[in-house]
């Protein structure tokens, strides 16, 4: 993606600007292959931890701790404990297990479809949108497994063999999940700890202490660096990342058949499996940019993460907020037009009835702000208001998954039986606690593994030179490459 410079005084000379395109540099000038190795590799190999680091690590875990006395008292009193009732009997367990899910799709997006499409501009990112994908998977597995109410039996979702013959049911779409969520993880992890085997070498390598350059060289596999370990490597990242791609797509599809296979106005809806998949990136790039931004400030790594970044990342969230506009367009749309009392009324109930304001405040965050701000360049690469933005659209995000589960469940085809839903402490209890423990996972890989990928920013450096105009010519870039 080409992102434009902002019109500058022609006698100004903006360092992360490129003079010829105008365009924002993926990496700031100035830099050569000892420079980069040493920025990135200092903040996992420093014998100092910053105090920040060990205070948010602390606080990350003390709010994580929501999720152990939920999930103990859970287990020990049963699900009665959350709000889930009859009619509502989906309540936060699913909300948040579909917002989680979601959360991880950005990383999987830069990693392996930006790769295939050789996009560069990833490579500064990509890292830790990995690592964000992982712990948002473990935040997100919980919740259906807990929502069982016998977590312990939820091995039975497995087609193992057994004396009891008895085999999950493979026509519902909840034992679908079960095998697209698994292989979503394990793909995830097995692409993450690929891409990092020739950091590891390097932190080996440049290790002091011998209990680091143990750990650090039994994950690096023996790595060396030589000819054959890079066609290994090369070959695994373009094989994972074909693999990974067809994810993208078929997880978030296979959890919207979850509503979509369902006779229930509201859910019975084909637009369901892009809608649901473009929510995904939306809201997963929305919280890349949360992680980046502050990671970039603290660890003054501006000039890796650059605001051709944020731009882009900025673009990709316009799109697929526009296609989530969309979405909601033809959700009134079809309610009307296909002339069945239950949709009208459902809509009807979602926009105006007694959670009529958690509609509104989804249509505010998802499609007011952002859609109507991230055309200007400007907002773009405003590093406060993106940061601002993305917890805007996370929180409209998970209005959306609220609207669409409990709108829809609590006031059914049968007045008699409608009822209301209200979530408990333990509810936002565990769900705070997830958000602790994805923190607190982050942080600890933040500061034991290399957050930006050494090897692919290296690669980067000769074609990220500056030169003025008229200057620049074959014999030059073959000199500075080598």
């Amino acid at each position: 993606m080409a992102t434009q410079g902002p019109i500058h005084d022609p006698g100004h000379v903006d360092p992360m600007i490129d003079p010829q395109t105008g365009e924002y540099a993926v990496i700031a000038p100035g830099h050569n292959f000892t420079s980069v190795t040493r920025k990135i590799a200092d903040i996992v190999l420093t014998a100092n931890t910053p105090w920040a680091w060990t205070g948010g690590l602390f606080l990350a875990a003390t709010v994580a701790l929501g999720v152990v006395i939920g999930v103990t008292w859970l287990v020990l009193k049963g699900v009665g404990i959350w709000g889930v009732t009859i009619p509502g009997a989906w309540g936060f367990a699913i909300i948040n297990f579909v917002w989680w899910i979601g959360i991880g799709h950005a990383g999987t997006l830069i990693s392996a479809i930006l790769l295939l499409f050789k996009q560069t501009w990833r490579n500064s990112i990509n890292r830790f949108a990995e690592a964000m994908t992982i712990f948002a998977v473990c935040c997100a597995g919980l919740f259906p497994l807990l929502h069982v109410g016998r977590p312990w039996l939820g091995y039975w979702l497995l087609p193992y063999p057994n004396t009891m013959n008895i085999w999950p049911q493979f026509r519902s779409p909840l034992a679908w999940d079960v095998f697209a969520v698994s292989t979503y993880a394990t793909i995830s992890v097995v692409f993450w700890y690929i891409g990092m085997i020739p950091d590891f070498g390097t932190l080996r390598d440049r290790a002091k202490l011998p209990l680091a350059k143990a750990f650090y060289g039994f994950l690096a596999l023996g790595w060396r660096g030589s000819t054959r370990h890079w066609i290994r490597y090369e070959s695994a990242s373009l094989l994972l990342a074909g693999l990974s791609t067809p994810l993208v797509l078929s997880v978030h599809t296979t959890i919207s058949f979850d509503f979509a296979v369902a006779a229930m106005a509201g859910w019975h809806t084909t637009i369901f499996p892009p809608y649901f998949v473009a929510g995904a990136v939306y809201s997963g790039f929305a919280m890349v940019l949360t992680l980046a931004i502050p990671i970039r400030k603290f660890y003054h790594l501006e000039d890796l993460v650059t605001l051709r970044h944020l731009d882009n990342m900025a673009k990709v969230m316009l799109t697929t907020g526009s296609i989530v506009a969309y979405g909601y367009g033809m959700e009134v749309f079809m309610s009307w037009y296909s002339a069945s009392h239950w949709e009208f009324f459902m809509m009807w109930n979602r926009m105006f009835g007694p959670m009529g304001w958690a509609y509104w405040i989804l249509i505010l965050t998802n499609i007011a702000i952002p859609l109507t701000t991230l055309w200007s360049r400007k907002l773009r690469v405003n590093v406060g208001y993106l940061f601002f933005l993305s917890f805007v659209v996370n929180i409209g995000m998970w209005f959306e998954r609220f609207v669409i589960v409990v709108t829809s469940l609590y006031r059914d085809y049968l007045p008699s039986s409608w009822g209301t839903y209200r979530a408990t402490k333990w509810d936002y209890i565990l769900f705070l606690g997830t958000w602790g423990m994805f923190t607190f996972l982050f942080l600890l890989f933040a500061r034991f593994a290399p957050m930006i990928p050494m090897s692919e920013i290296r690669m980067m450096l000769p074609q990220t030179k500056v030169h003025p105009p008229g200057v620049l010519t074959a014999d030059k870039v073959v000199e500075e490459a080598l």
